[in-house]
């Protein structure tokens, strides 16, 4: 495993870091591996491209169909 050593940290970030691992349980170090793993997952990063390119254009709002009524449950019986 690999050591990382973050310099010049602005105080406000440190303190909102210090909270954010507190309200999750964790240490601060639990909480910036959590960060950075989330932070470079295929999947993340992949959704994240969509986002900021949505985000771009204002969006996209989705019209969604209307339910139906729901189907009647199967009798068995003999």
């Amino acid at each position: 495993m690999a050591d990382l050593s973050i310099r010049s940290l602005d105080d406000g970030v440190r303190e909102l870091l210090r909270r954010r691992a507190a309200s999750h349980g964790r240490s601060m170090e639990a909480e910036v591996r959590a960060i950075l793993t989330e932070a470079v997952r295929p999947e993340a990063a992949w959704l994240q491209v969509w986002h900021q390119r949505f985000q771009e254009v204002g969006g996209v709002d989705l019209e969604l169909p209307t339910r139906g009524s729901a189907r009647s449950a199967p009798e068995f019986g003999a």
